[in-house]
């Protein structure tokens, strides 16, 4: 019996590519194996969105060589971003390497069994959106769906549109057949992803696209990652306030709440234009959660910059943030940038970020203490025993009791009984 083991780095999208792979694998006739030690073949599936991942993959690669040495005829692959930025230096830096693929290219896993050692597979694909991928998915109420690959707006610090190339969006059918297929097999939840979805575009735009998965039977919730600002529409603004499906949350990096920063990151609007779309949303829905992504010590920030973006958490009250030091990729065009910050400054700046924004999450959870909400039951809580794990439809985490009357893919209402800062109990009523 064939094995593989898969290790997966970074986002969403790398954890859906993922299951892609595993879906190919296991159509060819593998199944998986929670050990590399155990596997005929190894994929790393890497990220290059920031140093430390990077770092973490390098690190890896370099503990399975010693495998490799005891047994010749296991297969390693290096997959997902930095297969794609660094292509043959893969195999230069690890000979033991046999193959090489680019997040365009997985398809080709197919035919893995027959390709020859030291095989690169980074070439652009322009027929991605055309072919369809079996997934192995990891979970079975809540399922990721692409709705485009790529990337066009070259944000300065980003190396996105280098390792996953031009936007390219799927056909709406494509996309609508595989939701269909999903609710037929009991999936309650789809998040539709993309590197900037509101830039989606076939025969309808992405509010179009929502209107139309909203009539899906089936599905209960529809959320979607990620937004871009520049792109958010009112009529995307309308859809989230319209469609009873589609849940009360938006993803919406800023990255600074200087204008001057966000110019130098190539971002295309400024912090007023961003609070401009912060207030639209807020008062057209209400309720809604918004969360962000920061970053902190972007070259040529100064204190002053800092001071914005510390000012801009204290006005937008983000449910949420993803906060990170600044990160120099190779190939982009932030890590030439005049004016480098020395790691201590950044490490600073993030601390106090982060130490703001967990007040503002804190007191917001324990503003939701008493409240009755609609809770979608995912599975058994992992951190403790004797409580089921869901989300709200404004995506708090939310554990309750195992002996209340739930299971995995059941929609209840729930009253919060207490409040943490990154999770919420409560009890169905």
């Amino acid at each position: 019996m064939k094995r593989y083991y898969i290790e997966t780095f970074g986002c969403q999208m790398n954890v859906h590519d993922s299951e892609k792979m595993a879906g190919i694998l296991k159509l060819e006739g593998y199944t998986e194996t929670d050990s590399a030690k155990n596997a005929d073949i190894v994929i790393f599936n890497t990220c290059s969105i920031r140093q430390k991942a990077e770092q973490k993959f390098f690190s890896e690669l370099g503990r399975i060589k010693a495998l490799k040495k005891r047994r010749p005829d296991l297969k390693i692959a290096v997959a997902g971003c930095i297969a794609q930025q660094e292509g043959s230096k893969i195999i230069e830096r690890a000979s033991y390497v046999d193959y090489v693929v680019g997040p365009q290219n997985i398809h080709i896993l197919r035919d893995i069994a027959t390709s020859e050692a030291g095989s690169i597979y980074t070439e652009d694909n322009p027929h991605i959106t055309d072919v369809d991928i079996p997934a192995d998915r990891r979970d079975n109420v809540r399922a990721w769906v692409n709705i485009m690959y790529g990337c066009n707006n070259f944000c300065s610090y980003c190396i996105v549109p280098y390792t996953r190339g031009r936007e390219r969006s799927r056909a709406s059918q494509s996309i609508i057949n595989e939701i269909k297929d999903l609710a037929e097999k009991g999936y309650k939840e789809v998040t539709l992803l993309g590197q900037n979805v509101n830039s989606y575009k076939s025969n309808v735009d992405f509010p179009g696209l929502l209107k139309e998965i909203n009539k899906i039977e089936g599905i209960k919730r529809i959320r979607f990652v990620t937004s871009h600002p520049k792109d958010i529409s009112d009529e995307l603004i309308y859809a989230i306030r319209d469609l009873d499906k589609v849940c009360e949350h938006i993803h919406l990096p800023l990255q600074s709440g200087s204008s001057k920063i966000l110019a130098l990151m190539n971002r295309k609007y400024t912090y007023d234009d961003y609070m401009k779309k912060i207030e639209q949303l807020k008062r057209e829905i209400p309720e809604i959660a918004i969360t962000s992504d920061i970053i902190a010590g972007f070259p040529q920030e100064t204190d002053e910059d800092h001071n914005h973006t510390i000012k801009a958490l204290k006005e937008v009250e983000f449910d949420s943030i993803f906060a990170f030091k600044f990160s120099p990729r190779p190939g982009t065009k932030a890590s030439t940038i005049d004016g480098q910050l020395p790691d201590d400054i950044k490490s600073v700046r993030l601390s106090e970020i982060l130490e703001l924004q967990n007040t503002i999450t804190e007191r917001k959870n324990k503003e939701l203490k008493g409240t009755i909400q609609e809770v979608l039951i995912e599975g058994v809580d992992e951190k403790s025993t004797g409580k089921f794990s869901g989300r709200t439809r404004t995506n708090k985490i939310v554990n309750i009791p195992s002996e209340d009357n739930a299971e995995p893919g059941d929609i209840i209402t729930v009253k919060i009984t207490r409040a943490r800062r990154h999770s919420l109990e409560g009890e169905i009523v």
